[in-house]
């Protein structure tokens, strides 16, 4: 339903569970189902049913000519979601990318003005072939293109981070379920007014920003501490389609090289444990390094009543890599920025490295991740002093 209701202009006129012991191939559904829901859509006058899973592309052809309604299962509708909120070059890049990977399986549905011919006489196919055919190349082309187009907005990416590096601020990264409130805790941060919305996906593109901790909870911009550079990213959704992981991996690479992310939780959510299992999974599909030290945000406080937030406080003070605020109305923020800055001040040690002139990747990367103290070239290689973090070094020893 949530789902639903993010997609705009939509009127949702109910939800029902259907129970499928056995999904039938063809129809998803079996015969009596198939027609009880055709006479119910019929007197509501739906226009478009939303299915929550997967549904094949024979499955929706053929749905959709028994009930004349449009369908779509979940992959479609985020992806419909995704299209109305991308809002920069790279975003738009990437929404059409994931939905012509999607688009292109579903080509048996796509001609149906072309039916396929069993064929005789030595035919093996018939028109309907071609045309599929002939489509897919299209849409091969069209994805080069676009693919082609995404990889400059990378490498623009790229250079700002890497413009970045020369100042060596760390980056805090906001990570969590959709709608957990990141984006309302992001503009409380920084000062910036990214939309925050009680609705799915309201951020889709990221938003960058540095801010000074000491500033947190006052007047943003103020203060001498610690600089980081905070980024809001895309809401994560359980189930989310393999199309849009793989297009939104660029969009999400401030999250691979943060060097903390913030979990952001909706502890008000009935089912905020099953979230943060999708979140800790998606996670790890993009690769993000099970190193990176990582704080968990019970946010939403607000939305407790007092017993229960209570309740929430006692059991988050029993670890100190949890913490509890409102985004809100501000609660819990002085112990926000006394926890980023602990985990920021990771023990660092200095070392000196001896690196042969071929290794010009590994004295790029050290470069790059800001840590260089110093650096002296000899006759077969480079003694670089570095200052680092054991997570860093780690990540060195793997290049």
């Amino acid at each position: 339903m949530s789902l639903a209701a993010a997609l705009p202009h939509l009127e949702v006129l109910g939800a029902e569970i259907v129970r499928l012991r056995d999904p039938h191939p063809g129809k998803l559904f079996s015969k009596g189902k198939l027609d009880d829901l055709s006479q119910r859509l019929k007197v509501a006058e739906v226009d478009l049913v939303l299915v929550d899973g997967l549904v094949s592309p024979v499955q929706q052809r053929n749905l959709e000519k028994e009930w004349n309604v449009k369908i779509l299962d979940r992959t479609g509708l985020i992806l419909e979601i995704f299209s109305d909120r991308a809002r920069t070059r790279e975003g738009v890049l990437q929404v059409e990318m994931a939905a012509l990977s999607y688009q292109r399986t579903r080509l048996v549905r796509a001609w149906t003005h072309l039916e396929r011919q069993r064929g005789g006489l030595g035919f093996v196919g018939g028109p309907g072939e071609t045309q599929i055919e002939a489509d897919r190349r299209a849409i091969d082309d069209h994805m080069n293109r676009l693919r082609k187009q995404l990889e400059k907005v990378v490498k623009t990416r790229e250079l700002h981070r890497a413009a970045r590096a020369k100042v060596p601020f760390p980056i805090v990264a906001l990570v969590g379920y959709t709608n957990a409130g990141k984006s309302t805790l992001f503009n409380r941060m920084t000062g910036a007014k990214v939309l925050a919305k009680d609705m799915l996906f309201a951020t889709l593109d990221p938003t960058m920003r540095q801010i000074e901790l000491p500033a947190l909870g006052k007047t943003p911009g103020q203060g001498g501490g610690r600089k980081v550079i905070l980024s809001d990213t895309v809401g994560f959704i359980s189930d989310l389609p393999t199309q849009l992981v793989a297009a939104f991996r660029a969009t999400l690479e401030e999250v691979l090289s943060a060097d903390l992310i913030l979990h952001v939780r909706d502890i008000s959510h009935e089912g905020t444990d099953e979230q943060a299992q999708d979140v800790a999974a998606i996670m790890a599909e993009l690769g993000v390094d099970e190193e990176t030290p990582q704080l968990e945000i019970w946010n939403k406080l607000d939305l407790l009543d007092e017993e229960e937030a209570d309740a929430r406080r006692r059991e988050a003070s029993r670890n100190d890599e949890i913490l509890t605020l409102s985004a809100i109305t501000g609660e819990g923020f002085d112990d926000l920025v006394e926890a980023i800055d602990r985990a920021l001040d990771a023990p660092r040690k200095t070392v000196t490295l001896d690196l042969a002139f071929s290794d010009g990747r590994k004295r790029a990367w050290l470069f790059e991740k800001g840590i260089v103290e110093a650096e002296e070239p000899g006759e077969t290689g480079w003694k670089i002093t570095v200052t680092w973090t054991d997570r860093q070094a780690s990540e060195y020893a793997a290049l």
